[in-house]
């Protein structure tokens, strides 16, 4: 009896082990590439653009047979994951299937009349992060304007979004606001998946058009919006330089925007991207003692003494704290960066990262958080709770406008 229930428990732990979301490319292949069967193809990826296997869409297409793959497009980073951030992509041919690649992330940011010449089908699939200042869905949406105008169609192979399909937190973009990092009035975190939120911009008509794409998602299967990305068993591609672990998506948002700011380092340039705070003149003990008395919901902090590598602070000795998630489901992920602004002005008043940045920079916080009245209205005490009335007051009714473009 004992041997059967052992038994019975490795069946079950082998189950469990090979259980796994099939993502948009896997079940187009499924499909044997039907919908773009006879039709000449342009793609939009990047690395994270692979089936479980970890075959590049690049090459699944290109081998395809009745898919005609004639160009590719890169967005930030390069579509081999060849740039660092921010560097600007240079148009290219691609080393292993010789096709021509344009680049989305210099002169241009969405593809030209003339590089959609030729195409009948704009393919995207790249692994987003699920927060908004992440590029690569500003690329899709601007993609998606560029095709409704040249009559190309739209398909995007769609892909878990790795903070679950539930969570939603910050306020939607105001249009003093807009930017690459805040291209659409979304949240900061806003619990869709590339699919839906191609959805999203097509139905409420986002796209700044009279017209929209015709529009395609091909489906994953297996994916449900409670699924962290850890639940999915697809293996996990770093989707820009500073994501390494699908985890690192959870501590992207949590510090991210405070990065924004020179006199501080977020661990950018260490080993542990986003998932440190830490600046001259800080004592990260006392900074930690500090966080960890308010019991904020999901998250402690422990003191670190780190030397970044590159960067912000290369070569400089600094001292701060490092982000523990413990709870991603009940943590606010997005205020995190704000408890910390809170304390460490509290310790160090004279610190005051915000007000020590110069106009430009304070700017770019506002592009970021997508509302220049959060940032006005935490200077005024340097107080969380000052800018909670703002931060959560569209959240409830985006939950309601984007569960009308769920698919799963």
């Amino acid at each position: 009896m004992r041997i059967f229930k052992l038994l019975l428990v490795v069946l079950l732990c082998s189950v469990s082990a090979n259980a796994r979301v099939l993502t948009g490319v896997e079940c187009l292949r499924d499909m044997d590439f039907a919908p773009l069967k006879g039709k000449r193809v342009g793609l939009i990826t990047n690395p994270t653009g692979v089936d479980s296997n970890l075959k590049s869409t690049i090459d699944i297409l290109d081998e395809a047979e009745g898919v005609e793959l004639v160009a590719l497009f890169s967005p930030e980073h390069g579509i081999r994951g060849n740039y660092s951030a921010g560097k600007t992509v240079s148009d290219e041919v691609d080393p292993v299937t010789g096709v021509k690649v344009y680049s989305l992330h210099g002169t241009n940011l969405s593809p030209t009349p003339e590089m959609l010449k030729g195409i009948d089908v704009l393919v995207y699939d790249i692994q987003d992060i699920g927060s908004r200042s992440y590029t690569y869905i500003s690329t899709m949406g601007r993609s998606m304007a560029a095709c409704a105008k040249a009559g190309v169609e739209f398909m995007v192979l769609d892909r878990p979004n790795p903070l679950g399909g539930i969570k939603v937190e910050g306020p939607l973009v105001e249009k003093n606001c807009e930017s690459f990092v805040s291209q659409y009035p979304v949240p900061y975190i806003y619990g869709l998946t590339p699919g839906e939120f191609a959805r999203l911009l097509c139905g409420e008509n986002l796209l700044g058009l009279g017209n929209v794409p015709e529009l395609t998602v091909i489906e994953m299967k297996g994916w449900e919006r409670d699924m962290l990305f850890k639940d999915t068993g697809l293996p996990w591609v770093l989707p820009s330089p500073n994501i390494p672990t699908s985890e690192t998506s959870f501590y992207y948002p949590a510090t991210g925007i405070a990065g924004e700011l020179n006199g501080c380092s977020i661990g950018v340039g260490y080993t542990l991207p986003f998932k440190f705070f830490a600046a001259p003149g800080v004592d990260g003990i006392k900074l930690s003692k500090a966080l960890n008395s308010l019991n904020i919901p999901g998250v402690k902090f422990r003191p670190v003494a780190f030397r970044p590598y590159f960067s912000k602070f290369a070569g400089t000795g600094l001292s701060g704290v490092e982000v523990y998630i413990t709870d991603p489901i009940s943590a606010e992920l997005t205020l995190i960066q704000f408890y910390i602004l809170q304390e460490a002005y509290r310790l160090y008043p004279k610190l005051n990262l915000i007000e020590n940045e110069p106009e430009s920079r304070q700017r770019m916080l506002d592009k970021v958080t997508g509302n220049s009245g959060v940032r006005i209205n935490f200077l005024k005490r340097h107080k969380v709770e000052d800018i909670l009335p703002i931060w959560n007051k569209d959240r409830e009714e985006f939950i309601k406008v984007k569960s009308k473009y769920h698919i799963y």
